[in-house]
């Protein structure tokens, strides 16, 4: 039989979401689609595409840093530094409505530049923060909210596994996107401050303020503690961020510097002992490895995909829609957020991104822009069920006896997501936030 290049487009994307909404696991899915299409278009040959493909990815230096980046947040939910952070923002805010659940965006805003893996930081703020605030009479959806809101920054905010991913794929400096992502996570850090303010002074009974006996310490000592529980993320920031933005060192060699200083701030901590080691090793291989097998299977399914025609019927597609450039940027845009449902942001990235990239070329957008409206819009992803991995991170890692149901993180992360639409806009219609720390860099 003779199928179009429309017929396979339709099968293959069709095949995807089927899978995984089926519950396979989205490498599985992917591998075998390629596998059956390679096998119709090219029969023996597919091996050698597959092989190709995969090796191209592998060999890609650049992604060394993944598990570099990985080990780094690891190492340093385990040095005490974030708790101690969070104790220090307490006693600070712990006074005002809904003082909590802004310290909880602070620290994971905090934690995004240090530790950018959202699993540790979803994980941690609910462990830290999650009980300090529904003991003192917030709501648990207006809690739950913020922790996971909060920690899913860190998928934004370099250094984030994110950028490091599509960098290379899209053939665009991950040390620019480095640096083109910090105003837009400033932003929506900003924006999820300012509406927990706002929410607080409405609804009073919401996130009330914590009683003055529990947070009476000297000005000096709080002073005191603040300051130096903001210079060991200070250190590792600069260790990481520091070096690519004054040309010192390109993203994988930063990585490496990170991960060193995390590993030194833990030791200084009396933190590191043979046992986490060995779990940060392990945390380390089993992230990195799963990232690793979806990319392989991901760029031998993209290499299918455009081999057989597939790339041009999206791109002629796309380009169709009314409306010019904007018509086409906002249905890829549209469908991003739509596969964000179903689809984990990984698998998205490894499919959308070789396609959508070459449009965006036509279409004339600043390739950094681009891509970092592409990873703002994936913030939504964590938060949009079914998939929505920040909401199941949230109930996992939640105290059995707090009674936090999935509705509740539903309920708190709605307005969460509507904000990220509103600085999606916001972007659009201001560039130069996303573009103007790239043209500061020293190259």
């Amino acid at each position: 039989m003779d199928f179009s290049p429309e017929i396979i487009t339709i099968f293959m994307l069709g095949g995807v979401l089927v899978g995984v909404l089926t519950g396979f696991p989205l490498a599985y899915v992917i591998g075998f689609l390629g596998l059956v299409v390679g096998l119709y278009i090219w029969e023996g040959g597919i091996a050698q595409v597959f092989y190709l493909r995969m090796y191209r990815l592998m060999i890609n230096y650049v992604l060394l840093a993944v598990p570099l980046f990985v080990f780094m947040g690891s190492m340093l939910e385990r040095s005490g530094i974030i708790e101690r952070l969070y104790e220090a923002l307490y006693v600070w805010m712990g006074g005002f409505r809904g003082g909590l659940a802004v310290v909880t965006v602070v620290v994971g805003t905090v934690m995004a530049a240090t530790v950018g893996i959202i699993t540790a930081s979803v994980t941690l703020l609910t462990l830290v923060a999650l009980p300090s605030m529904i003991k003192r009479g917030y709501s648990k959806s207006f809690a739950a909210g913020a922790c996971t809101a909060g920690g899913i920054l860190g998928i934004l905010i370099p250094p984030s596994i994110m950028i490091v991913i599509y960098g290379p794929m899209a053939e665009v400096s991950v040390g620019k996107m480095f640096f083109g992502a910090f105003i837009p996570g400033f932003i929506l850090s900003a924006c999820y401050v300012g509406y927990i303010v706002i929410r607080s002074f409405i609804q009073k009974d919401i996130a009330p303020p914590v009683p003055p006996e529990q947070r009476n310490v000297p000005f000096v000592k709080k002073t005191s503690m603040l300051f130096w529980s903001l210079v060991p993320p200070g250190i590792l920031i600069f260790s990481v961020l520091g070096v690519i933005f004054f040309g010192i060192a390109p993203p994988t060699e930063a990585a490496g510097c990170g991960a060193f200083m995390a590993t030194l701030l833990t030791l200084a901590y009396r933190r590191l002992t043979w046992e986490v080691l060995r779990d940060v090793m392990t945390t380390t291989m089993k992230l990195s490895g799963f990232i690793f097998l979806v990319g392989t299977m991901s760029f031998a399914f993209v290499g299918v995909f455009l081999g057989a025609g597939c790339g041009e019927v999206v791109t002629e597609f796309i380009l169709s829609m009314p409306g010019g450039k904007w018509g086409a940027f906002g249905i890829i845009m549209i469908i991003v957020f739509v596969l964000g449902f179903f689809i984990d942001w990984i698998g998205i990235l490894f499919i959308m991104v070789p396609i959508i990239t070459p449009i965006f070329e036509v279409l004339g957008f600043h390739p950094v822009w681009a891509a970092i409206m592409v990873c703002v819009n994936l913030q939504t992803s964590f938060m949009t069920p079914p998939f929505a991995m920040g909401i199941y991170i949230c109930r996992g890692a939640a105290d059995p006896s707090l009674k936090v149901t999935i509705a509740d993180i539903i309920r708190g992360v709605i307005p969460y997501v509507l904000i990220v639409l509103v600085v999606i806009v916001l972007l659009a219609l201001f560039p130069q936030l996303i573009l103007w720390l790239p043209t500061m860099m020293i190259d």
